[in-house]
């Protein structure tokens, strides 16, 4: 799949519908916390009648008070009376309540008797019952410190013995107070100092633990390099032994001779090989050896890396060792922590598989390896390997300036002998991969090519049936083609939106898979023209992708953020939901049976165990937040593309990106369109191979093979 930006005419990743509703995140109300007790030295013995009566004394007298606090209200503000005013009907208001009601109306605001301002007069008795109701109400609820503040404030007689012994209480309240706050963060400084000492001493013992295993596994290497050393004095004392027996030596000759000439007929089927459609995968395979093996390039290639650089087959061999220890050191932080996470995790579960092994007679120079360090040293080794991204091979899918190039979608065949290109140019576009890497024109015509109403978005090959393949278009039509007569097979149109991916099932080649933007998945049958299952779901649907170990399993990349894994024999719901991208997820592959990479707008791809249902990793790197830039997975290289015109590679336990490569635009060495307007649209491994087919949404196609 690919897209566009608006200088190019391409698609974006769709977002999540504003429609939808947010994921719950309410929690259910805490309980209400009970007052703490309080505690008392001698509690007293009440009756359970005197409790009784004194409780019914204490309700009535507040019963009471309210009664009395409503008779004080203003009928009018419905506030404590201030500066009352009596009328000569009876009734006491606020001086300025009835005041102001007077000069709107002539009448008693609660009886309606005619009343005028002469005929109000001022309520002494009550303004004094009051400010003792204030007074009263002060000395009942206010804080006894409120309470002195009043009493000083209204001049109350205190001598100056009564305030000493004021101040001295206070003093001794003071240092309370003070001795209760220390003791209080003591206890809290205590409590901290406690957990940080717990932390640091689970940390120290990690660390020793960490330091154990790294010296086991110095010694482990230094016996083995000591294993190796002795293999090879016992081969070169063998080898002496042979070049001094004339027998031996005078049977070299012949052997030589049977080898070159091995060499010049594997040479010849080469150079005359012929490529079909429908086999030949042999002679194609061997054509474009070149690619995977670099000691038996062919000419033309030779001229294409000189071009490009030195190649790594030029390199001394302790040059190479030391390039791999450079790639060491700049990624030292990433492989330690890969190093830590294999040895910690074999160490808590390998130790039923480190059992076994002890029992069993390994080969030379391997025995006495934990299961730890053998995975990271395959992870070591493969990483350090590779540092860049050499090109093979490159050719133009269309007309340079023009903006319908976009390649969304490029997949190798079953065999790795074809790969077929869609995009918006609504055209499908099989290539020869020996013929594009073999030959230097870079204008390659395709040797099959089939066109479509619709622009592309995906393209899925079937693995058992090698001229089948199948597309997903912006018009929701999803189809099956027979690239030999060039004919559509089967055509489903029940997407009501565009149709963003489609993938065929490897362990059941009848079946297929497909989602939309309408928010549906369909699961199609070649034997029959209707949708064998249907999955709605609430948001856009990305991308689609079998198990390839199971004809049961599928995983779904939504605009939701999130990965939806399915089991197809009940869909009510699924498997499980990973959640961790912060933008749609644009992408879906699996790595293997139990591991699943995924790519999002938000910058980053992650790789999830769907075995366990648990995130391993999180890459970062490339610059993908609008764009569908491409995604493919190998054995231990996860490679994507990015909108700024590169293409990334990551090893799938190392979060930084290996090896980069930038693609060069014409138009912008010739001072035309901003680089920034091209992106990476498309990106496909070839089979167990560093070599990978690249995109742009320029229309250019590279061959990229991972080098030293």
């Amino acid at each position: 799949m690919g897209g566009g930006g608006g200088s190019i005419g391409g698609a974006i990743v769709p977002s999540v519908k504003s429609g939808l509703p947010a994921p719950s995140s309410e929690l259910p109300a805490p309980a209400p916390i009970p007052p703490p007790p309080v505690y008392q030295l001698h509690p007293p013995q009440v009756p359970a009648s005197d409790r009784a009566v004194v409780e019914a004394e204490v309700r009535e007298d507040d019963r009471e008070a309210e009664e009395t606090d409503k008779d004080l209200l203003c009928p009018i503000c419905m506030q404590i009376i201030k500066d009352a005013f009596l009328t000569s009907c009876g009734h006491s208001f606020c001086y300025l309540c009835i005041v102001t009601h007077l000069q709107n109306k002539s009448d008693c605001p609660s009886c309606a008797s005619y009343l005028t301002t002469n005929q109000i007069f001022p309520n002494f008795l009550l303004n004094k019952l009051l400010i003792k109701a204030s007074a009263s109400h002060i000395a009942k609820h206010a804080s006894p410190t409120e309470q002195l503040r009043q009493a000083l404030q209204q001049g109350c007689n205190v001598s100056v013995k009564e305030v000493d012994i004021l101040l001295v209480l206070l003093a001794e309240k003071k240092r309370k107070m003070e001795q209760e706050e220390a003791e209080t963060n003591l206890q809290i400084m205590r409590e901290f100092l406690h957990c940080l000492r717990k932390q640091k001493l689970e940390e120290l013992n990690e660390i020793q633990n960490d330091l154990q295993y790294i010296k086991e596994d110095i010694n482990a290497v230094e016996r083995q390099r000591v294993e190796l050393y002795r293999a090879r004095e016992r081969y070169s004392v063998k080898l002496r032994m042979l070049s001094d027996d004339p027998n031996v030596r005078s049977s070299w000759p012949s052997l030589m001779d049977k080898r070159n000439s091995s060499n010049m007929s594997i040479g010849k089927s080469v150079k005359g090989g012929q490529f079909w459609l429908g086999g030949g995968a042999s002679q194609s395979r061997a054509a474009a050896a070149d690619v995977e093996a670099p000691p038996i390039t062919s000419q033309p290639l030779q001229r294409k890396d000189a071009g490009s650089g030195a190649d790594s087959q030029n390199t001394t061999q302790p040059g190479v060792a030391v390039a791999r220890k450079r790639r060491v050191h700049a990624q030292f932080n990433d492989l330690q922590e890969c190093y830590l996470h294999k040895r910690r995790y074999w160490a808590k579960h390998g130790q039923k598989q480190e059992e076994k092994d002890s029992n069993h007679v390994q080969r030379e120079g391997y025995h006495h390896h934990h299961p730890g360090l053998k995975d990271f040293q395959s992870v070591l080794s493969s990483f350090t390997r590779y540092s860049r991204l050499r090109v093979v091979a490159e050719l133009r899918h269309g007309d340079l300036f023009h903006s319908a190039n976009i390649v969304s979608s490029i997949e190798f065949d079953r065999d790795d002998e074809f790969f077929a290109t869609a995009g918006v140019s609504r055209r499908i576009k099989v290539f020869d991969f020996a013929s594009v890497v073999n030959e230097q024109e870079e204008m390659q015509c395709p040797i099959v090519e089939m066109s479509t109403r619709s622009k592309l978005s995906c393209l899925s090959w079937n693995k058992y049936t090698k001229s089948h393949i199948a597309s997903s278009d912006y018009e929701g039509i999803v189809t099956v083609w027979d690239v030999n007569t060039r004919q559509s097979i089967m055509e489903y149109e029940e997407h009501e939106k565009r149709a963003w991916s489609v993938d065929f099932s490897r362990t059941e080649p009848t079946m297929l898979v497909s989602g939309s933007d309408d928010c549906k998945v369909k699961i199609w049958c070649t034997k029959q023209e209707a949708s064998a299952l249907n999955i709605d779901m609430k948001a856009n649907i990305c991308s689609v992708k079998y198990n390839p170990g199971s004809s049961f399993h599928i995983a779904v990349g939504s605009a939701d953020h999130h990965i939806h894994y399915y089991d197809l024999r009940n869909i009510s719901q699924p498997l499980h939901v990973f959640s961790g991208h912060r933008k749609a997820v644009s992408y879906v592959k699996f790595v293997s049976n139990t591991e699943l990479a995924s790519a999002s707008t938000d910058n980053t791809l992650r790789l999830w165990d769907v075995k366990q249902n648990i995130p391993l990793r999180t890459f970062r790197g490339h610059t993908n937040e609008k764009n569908f830039v491409g995604l493919t997975v190998s054995n231990d290289y996860i490679a994507c593309g990015s909108e700024t015109n590169e293409v990334f590679v990551y090893h799938k336990d190392i979060s930084r990106p290996a090896a980069w490569h930038r693609f060069s635009s014409e138009t912008n060495e010739g001072g035309g369109d901003d680089p920034g307007s091209y992106f990476i649209s498309a990106v496909c491994w070839k089979t167990d191979s560093p070599t990978m087919l690249t995109a742009n949404s320029q229309g250019t196609i590279k061959v990229l093979v991972l080098a030293a």
